[in-house]
């Protein structure tokens, strides 16, 4: 399509319904949700039975808002430790990969970087379950052959850690790497020139280049440990995260207090997808 040229009545029309109902589509059920989390009912879904806020504020034997629901609370809790950790080892790694690709050449490079990108062509539930398998045969092995029983090959909030970890490193070292390579040389080579140290050199110039890639990058990293399941839902233990305790309420059945969860998710992401924004924007 060339754009100087003028469109039809028709392309412009279609055009305009395809982004509308693209946009529904998108935002619909987003919008449902959070409606319903308002919702008079004992059940989360419609009919609409009236505006209430016991899903969020309630704290009696008929109905438990999130704010008194002690197995929710927790799950976010868990949710929220676990995404941090991620998210410093993956910022952290994957900027240090970024440093590494971005090197002129090296040996092995090409072959570096499509096993960093294998994770990413990997269904989750493929990778959890490989996780899964290599931890316990680690495990087994320490046990059998030192009688050392290590809690980090088990089930549990570590090892979750490290199956999220292992995937979302390679979003940040793109992330990272894209920023990386508008960064102009010879700045560096100045600093060095006028008597600045490698290490002064990265710290002042290069880290505070990339601070916003950093920073989405940290975002990005956070958001996608807090929302995983298929990787997660093989390797969590006895505390689970939000999501898989979300999916075993929806399962087994549950009140319209997921549909508030829910709503205070998408408010909080939203929130800090704008937050991000701002200062992307402001430190580019």
């Amino acid at each position: 399509m060339i754009r100087s040229l003028p469109n039809s009545k028709t392309y412009s029309v279609s055009f305009n319904l395809y982004v509308t109902l693209y946009f529904i589509f998108l935002f619909a059920p987003l919008a449902v949700t959070s409606i319903l989390a308002f919702n008079d009912s004992q059940f989360p879904a419609l009919p609409w039975n009236g505006f209430s806020l016991d899903w969020f504020f309630a704290d009696s034997p008929l109905r438990t808002g999130i704010f008194h629901d002690q197995r929710n609370l927790d799950s976010i809790l868990v949710s929220a430790e676990t995404a941090f950790f991620v998210s410093i080892l993956s910022t952290v790694v994957g900027t240090l990969g970024a440093f590494l690709f971005e090197q002129e050449t090296f040996r092995f490079k090409q072959l570096l970087y499509f096993l960093m990108l294998v994770p990413l062509v990997v269904p989750g539930v493929i990778l959890g379950i490989s996780i899964l398998l290599f931890s316990n045969t680690l495990g087994t092995f320490f046990e059998e052959a030192f009688n050392i029983d290590v809690g980090l090959f088990r089930p549990g909030f570590w090892l979750v850690v490290l199956g999220q970890f292992s995937f979302i490193t390679t979003f940040v070292t793109l992330v990272v790497s894209a920023r990386l390579k508008k960064f102009d040389r010879t700045l560096e080579e100045a600093a060095l020139n006028l008597g600045a140290n490698r290490m002064e050199v990265i710290w002042h110039i290069t880290l505070k280049f990339l601070r916003p890639a950093l920073l989405g990058a940290f975002a990005v990293a956070f958001l996608m440990s807090f929302e995983n399941f298929n990787t997660t839902l093989f390797l969590v233990g006895s505390d689970p995260t939000l999501p898989i305790n979300l999916y075993l309420q929806v399962r087994d059945g549950s009140t319209p207090v997921i549909n508030a969860v829910s709503f205070l998710l998408i408010f909080g992401t939203s929130l800090a997808a704008l937050v991000n924004l701002y200062f992307s924007r402001k430190n580019a």
